[in-house]
C-alpha cells in the first residue's frame, strides 16, 4: 500500500574495484540490478537499488570502484563516485577481506573522515578470505575508530547481511517515499538491457577486450503482442577486437546474443527479439559524443 513510508535513508556503497560493491547491490535488494563480473571497472553508471523494510525506504547507491582515470570515461566514472558521496546518510564502503586493507583503501577513508558522512565498514568476501586474511583485515581497520561499525559480511552467501541492513536502518530520516512501492531501481531499460549485454562480454571474453567495449541501444521497442525488438551495437576499438567478438562463423557474438537475451527476458517478464551489431570506433572511451550516446552523462 502507497503511503507506509515514512522514513527514507539514501546509503552510497563504495570502495575500489573488485571489492563486491555491485553483488552487494544485488544482495540486499534481493535482485539482480547491476551486473557483476570478476574483471576490475565492471560498474560505470551510478545504480541505485530500492529496499522497503516496514515504515523504511532504503536508497542503496552503487558507484564505480575507485581507480586512477586515464580516459574520459574513467573521469566520468570517478566523478559519478564523487557526485554519489555528497549529500547521503552514510556510507558502506567495502573491502576486500582476501586483500587487506591497501592505501586506495586508506585514502578513500581520511576523505570519508573529512566529509564527516557517517561510514560503515563492510568487510566482505568472508566465503572466500581465510580465517587469517579476515583478522588480519578487520585488525587494520581498528585504527579508524571513527567509523561507525565494521562488519563482516559475504555479498555472494549472505552472511552478515541482516545485521548489515539493522546497522543501516537507523539513518533513515523522517520524510516522504522517494520511490513507488515495487520500483528497485531507477535505471532505465535501455541502460540495464546495454549492461546487461555487457555483462555478457565481461564474462565471455579474454582481459584485453571488455574494458574497450561499450554498448548502445539502438532501438528499444514493444509489439502489440508484447514481443521486444532490441538493437544494440558493441563498440570496440580496434579491427582485432571485433574480430574476436564476432568470433569464427559469429559463434561468440551469438552466444553474447543468447546469454544476454536470456537475461533480458527475465528482466521485462517478457520474450525478446535481440539484434546484436559490432563496429569499431577508435578510442571512443575518450570521445564525448560517443560517451553521451551510451549513458555516460
Amino acid at each position: 500500500m502507497q503511503g507506509k513510508i515514512k522514513r527514507s535513508g539514501f546509503i552510497c556503497i563504495a570502495g575500489c574495484t573488485n571489492t563486491g560493491k555491485s553483488t552487494l547491490l544485488n544482495a540486499l535488494i534481493g535482485q539482480k540490478i547491476a551486473i557483476v563480473s570478476g574483471k576490475a571497472q565492471t560498474t560505470r553508471h551510478r545504480i541505485m537499488g530500492i529496499l522497503n523494510q516496514g515504515d523504511t525506504q532504503m536508497v542503496f547507491i552503487d558507484t564505480p570502484g575507485i581507480h586512477t582515470p586515464r580516459t574520459k570515461l574513467g573521469d566520468y566514472m570517478m566523478k559519478t563516485v564523487e557526485e554519489s558521496l555528497a549529500g547521503v546518510d552514510a556510507v558502506v564502503m567495502v573491502l576486500d577481506a582476501t586483500k587487506g586493507l591497501g592505501a586506495r583503501d586508506e585514502t578513500l577513508l581520511e576523505k570519508l573522515r573529512m566529509q564527516k558522512t557517517p561510514v560503515i565498514l563492510a568487510v566482505n568476501k568472508r566465503d572466500a578470505a581465510t580465517r587469517e586474511e579476515m583478522l588480519k583485515t578487520l585488525a587494520a581497520t581498528e585504527k579508524y575508530g571513527w567509523v561507525d561499525a565494521v562488519v563482516p559480511v559475504s555479498a555472494k552467501t549472505g552472511v552478515g547481511l541482516e545485521k548489515l541492513k539493522a546497522i543501516l536502518e537507523p539513518y533513515a530520516k523522517e520524510g516522504p517515499q522517494y520511490f513507488p512501492d515495487g520500483v528497485v531501481t531507477d535505471q532505465p531499460e535501455r541502460i540495464l538491457a546495454a549492461e546487461t549485454i555487457r555483462e555478457k562480454i565481461l564474462t565471455l571474453l579474454r582481459e584485453e577486450v571488455p574494458h574497450g567495449v561499450g554498448v548502445e541501444i539502438e532501438e528499444m521497442s514493444r509489439r502489440e503482442n508484447g514481443i521486444w525488438d532490441i538493437s544494440a551495437v558493441i563498440i570496440c576499438e580496434r579491427p582485432g577486437h571485433k574480430a574476436i567478438i564476432i568470433g569464427k562463423s559469429g559463434s561468440m557474438i551469438k552466444r553474447i546474443g543468447e546469454l544476454a537475451r536470456k537475461d533480458i527476458e527475465g528482466m521485462l517478464d517478457a520474450k525478446v527479439f535481440l539484434q546484436l551489431f559490432v563496429k569499431t570506433e577508435e578510442d571512443w572511451r575518450n570521445r564525448p559524443p560517443l560517451l553521451r550516446d551510451m549513458g555516460y552523462e
